[in-house]
């Protein structure tokens, strides 16, 4: 193993993208024309024009980011650029499942649909939020997260990087604790809900029997998961995990950790953003890490 692709979750978003790609290639206008009719919205609207707050809703930022790390992806193949790994942060794991010929694009997009409109509608019954705690050790995110009500870490990022999340007054709290604690910086996030913690708990089942009506083959390559940072090929252990990511931790440090234990040196971020480029700089900082989120970065790409 030398290289793995990374796909981008929520947060990487921004208004214009796959745009270029949209106005390129006939592929991709037939995945987002695709798209749009079996969400039953104009996707590419959204993606290109938002307006920013629509974006950032969790039921069009999921199937938007999802699509244009889709398009990347085949992309980069066509370029004879193929990993020998996968990983995807949280929603960017079912593109990994695509790359890695688990499911397919048109089952994905069933169940991000589902999965998407039903943490929106949890994060409206069960409000809550999450926070970045950065500069923390262990022991200072047993503290932080020690509250009354629901705070619990949801993003294991980089070393000295955890977002936690959970209940408002609770997540709120903890922040307050941080900083009497000492710890560096803790910021509250803009999002719609307290994704990764148990508030989730209410868009388990829906997203089990859309998981259950969809055949999930056995990946040709390793697909390291969330849940345990681990890499999986047997299709039952990775519909299981994909459930439990809903709302469990995203290890994503150790996620890199173990890929490097692999040894892959080279990573491609496979979508919209830089995020996960800069976790690697904190993470493995000798590794290469090659941001794919436009037409231009892909010819960078070609010389490797």
């Amino acid at each position: 193993m030398h290289n793995a692709f990374l796909f981008p979750g929520q947060g990487s978003q921004y208004v214009g993208m796959g745009e270029d790609f949209y106005s390129n290639s006939e592929y991709a206008k037939e995945v987002y024309n695709n798209a749009s009719d079996l969400l039953g919205f104009a996707l590419q609207e959204i993606s290109f024009n938002g307006p920013d707050d629509i974006l950032k809703q969790t039921q069009y930022t999921q199937p938007a980011i999802f699509v244009h790390s889709v398009i990347v992806d085949k992309f980069l193949k066509d370029k004879d650029i193929k990993p020998d790994a996968v990983a995807g942060h949280s929603l960017g794991e079912f593109s990994a499942l695509v790359s890695a010929n688990v499911i397919s694009f048109e089952d994905a997009l069933k169940i991000i649909k589902v999965r998407s409109t039903e943490m929106a509608n949890a994060g409206k019954n069960s409000p809550g939020t999450m926070a970045a705690i950065l500069g923390a050790d262990d022991q200072q995110i047993k503290i932080i997260c020690k509250q009354d009500g629901v705070v619990v870490p949801a993003n294991i990022n980089a070393p000295g990087q955890i977002v936690i999340s959970g209940e408002l007054k609770s997540v709120e709290n903890a922040i307050n604790t941080a900083k009497e604690i000492g710890v560096r910086r803790a910021l509250a996030l803009t999002v719609s809900g307290a994704f990764h913690s148990p508030l989730m708990s209410p868009a388990r089942q829906p997203l089990l029997e859309i998981m259950n009506s969809i055949t999930f083959n056995n990946a040709n390559i390793p697909v390291f998961q969330n849940v345990s940072a681990t890499p999986f090929t047997d299709a039952a252990k990775i519909k299981n995990n994909m459930i439990n990511q809903l709302e469990n931790p995203v290890l994503w440090c150790d996620t890199i950790l173990n890929l490097k234990k692999e040894g892959i040196t080279d990573f491609y971020e496979v979508g919209p953003g830089n995020v996960l480029k800069g976790l690697n700089k904190r993470i493995f900082p000798e590794s290469n890490t090659f941001t794919c989120n436009k037409l231009e970065n892909l010819k960078a790409c070609e010389v490797l």
